[in-house]
């Protein structure tokens, strides 16, 4: 269920709001980032994802958000759970007089296919396969965006020390 701005509003000013970071990775070891046309994180490069909506299953969010945003549904079976992270921005989606806080659930979704219908909509100007290395050091690359491929490298360097 999508809200009426006002309600919205009073929404983002009382509460945390919960989504999923989709953290696309291809074959090639690349992530995928959306370039953000809005507020919280206008004009930063962006994992793509969205909130969970009201009544709306993890499962069923999962599939709706990966259709929406990467043009082809997948389920979340298909993906492994990073976990969740808090993000915290100064303005938020109507302008700068409220703050925003998402409790984002990123998930980890690797992929053998190509994405080649990426949809372009209200939230994305166009999108980019980044390497991880350049990801870590744009400074257009959004800093929550960041941390999933830091938490990423950090479980895989723990795990290839044992």
């Amino acid at each position: 269920m999508f809200l009426d701005k006002l309600t919205f509003s009073t929404v983002i000013a009382s509460t945390p709001l919960v989504s999923i970071d989709l953290v696309v990775t291809n074959a090639n070891g690349q992530a995928l980032l959306g370039k953000r046309l809005n507020r919280p994180a206008k004009d930063y490069w962006f994992v793509p994802g969205g909130r969970i909506l009201k009544n709306e299953g993890l499962a069923d969010a999962f599939k709706r958000l990966t259709l929406a945003e990467l043009g082809h549904q997948f389920t979340i079976e298909q993906a492994s759970l990073l976990g969740p992270f808090d993000h915290f921005y100064n303005d938020y989606v109507f302008g700068d007089d409220v703050t925003t806080h998402y409790v984002a659930i990123a998930l980890l979704l690797q992929l053998d296919c190509q994405l080649d219908n990426l949809p372009l909509d209200v939230q994305h100007g166009g999108y980019q396969w980044f390497d991880i290395p350049t990801l870590l050091t744009d400074k257009k690359v959004h800093a929550h965006s960041k941390w999933y491929f830091d938490k990423k490298n950090f479980y895989t360097f723990k795990k290839e020390k044992q």
